[in-house]
């Protein structure tokens, strides 16, 4: 079998996963084409952004994911000279947070 050398991107992938519906869908899709040690370690990054975002530094994001420093760094890099993926990604996330938290107020102390 002949080894293809084009090393281009295959949208496909990339098509796919627009088109799941659920979060099960996507939980499910994933675990089907990703070891256990690659979605931790793509869950951690995103963990590592998200906390990044929120101005933790350094320390305080290794104690609270696990992060290698080298990690952070990496991640850290993205918001400087990254596409700006990640980026969107914390935005939409923040914002589907916000409009949960304001669709689903906190009960106070005195109806508990």
């Amino acid at each position: 079998m002949a080894r293809s050398t084009n090393k281009q991107r295959s949208m496909a992938l990339y098509q796919s996963i627009l088109e799941l519906n659920t979060l099960e869908e996507c939980c499910a899709f994933f675990d089907d084409l990703c070891t256990v040690g690659e979605l931790r370690a793509m869950e951690q990054r995103f963990d590592v952004a998200m906390l990044l975002d929120d101005g933790l530094v350094y320390t305080d994001i290794l104690e609270r994911t696990g992060a290698s420093s080298a990690t952070i760094s990496r991640v850290n890099r993205t918001f400087s000279s990254g596409t700006g993926g990640m980026e969107a990604a914390i935005r939409r996330r923040k914002g589907e947070q916000s409009q949960q938290d304001e669709a689903s107020p906190a009960e106070s102390p005195a109806q508990t």
